[in-house]
């Protein structure tokens, strides 16, 4: 019967607010490392968005140049996972607690996240710096012939920081929901006040 509860939630309306507006920023921050991580992956491998990334998100080319180009698919590719991970924070965090407290705990929450998906890009880059330019990357020869990649290793290894990034995603909301749980008074249960500020 717990688990039910997590599979229908039920949402007090007068928490849905807060949910909501803490799922926002979450897309916001993730969607700004997002736009961040993409310049920096751009400059290691232009070739992994000119001839694969930007043929995926053609929809959202404004014309504005290879750059920015790069910056709006950083925010389309991760803002939803900032969204997601900050409504599950938010939902197990904000009911039955003081507003306060559970803003803190989303926000270490969050830092937990942030940090995760940051050390995960970068071992996925040092992962490729690892294995280096003259290693079987057969595996990967398919792809690579049927993009043109003239530039394999750099393309690889921002291969590898992308999927690490997202491995770090999931390794660091699992994490801050084990770790961060919601506050409970001294007889067992959440506390009798319920600051909504």
């Amino acid at each position: 019967m717990k688990l039910l509860k997590y599979l229908v939630p039920h949402i007090r309306l007068a928490d849905l607010p807060a949910m909501l507006g803490v799922a926002i920023v979450g897309g916001m921050i993730a969607g700004l490392y997002g736009i961040v991580h993409d310049q920096v992956t751009y400059s290691i491998s232009p070739e992994y968005f000119t001839k694969l990334k930007f043929d995926q998100f053609r929809y959202a080319d404004l014309g504005l140049g290879n750059r920015m180009f790069a910056g709006t698919i950083g925010f389309l590719a991760t803002w939803w996972a900032g969204l997601f991970a900050a409504w599950l924070l938010a939902r197990r965090l904000i009911p039955d607690q003081p507003r306060s407290i559970a803003h803190r705990q989303i926000g270490r929450g969050i830092a937990i996240i942030f940090s995760c998906v940051l050390l995960f890009g970068i071992g996925g880059y040092l992962y490729g710096i690892w294995r280096g330019p003259t290693a079987d990357y057969s595996a990967w020869k398919p792809i690579l012939r049927v993009l043109r990649i003239d530039e394999e290793w750099a393309f690889v290894r921002v291969a590898y920081i992308h999927n690490a990034g997202y491995l770090g995603v999931v390794v660091g909301l699992i994490l801050a929901l084990v770790v961060i749980r919601p506050v409970l008074s001294s007889n067992g249960k959440p506390p009798p006040e319920h600051d909504v500020t």
